[in-house]
């Protein structure tokens, strides 16, 4: 079973964008014997809190569900459980870089490394932003959690 840990500032904008988007996918694929997904936020802001509204929302638009999911801190422990740690930014990727221990920093990736379609560094941060910028977070994961999938369960 491959575990996937989808990760941004506070979880609820941009990985549990990711978490709804690679859940749906899985579901859809009859992969949920092979891949389970999670995601969580670098601070712990928002612990217990949904996702924002206007995620909730874009992502429904295009047939995600995210209002089920809660934000939650991401640990030490999560490089651990996980098989694949991915993040929205390089921000992300140098504050869990310093969390890593050693012998798991394999597992730590920006997410936009698994686009195939889009160039992108990194997926922004729409908080905020307007629409336009939820509608590109989720153009930018759809294309990245396609990417993934290709590569875990081609």
């Amino acid at each position: 079973m491959t575990h996937v840990v989808f990760v941004c500032t506070g979880n609820i904008c941009r990985s549990p964008t990711a978490h709804a988007v690679l859940r749906q996918r899985i579901a859809a694929g009859g992969l949920g014997d092979r891949l389970t997904v999670d995601s969580a936020g670098l601070e712990a802001w928002h612990a217990g809190d949904p996702p924002d509204p206007r995620s909730i929302r874009h992502a429904r638009q295009r047939g995600y569900e995210l209002s089920d999911l809660r934000a939650r801190p991401f640990q030490r422990g999560d490089f651990e459980r996980a098989d694949w740690v991915l993040v929205m930014d390089e921000g992300h990727l140098r504050q869990a870089a310093r969390l890593c221990p050693p012998q798991h920093a394999h597992k730590l990736r920006l997410l936009t490394d698994f686009c195939r379609r889009h160039e992108a560094g990194e997926v922004p941060d729409p908080y905020y932003g307007q629409a336009q910028d939820f509608e590109r977070v989720l153009d930018l994961v759809e294309d990245a959690c396609d990417g993934l999938l290709a590569r875990l369960a081609p």
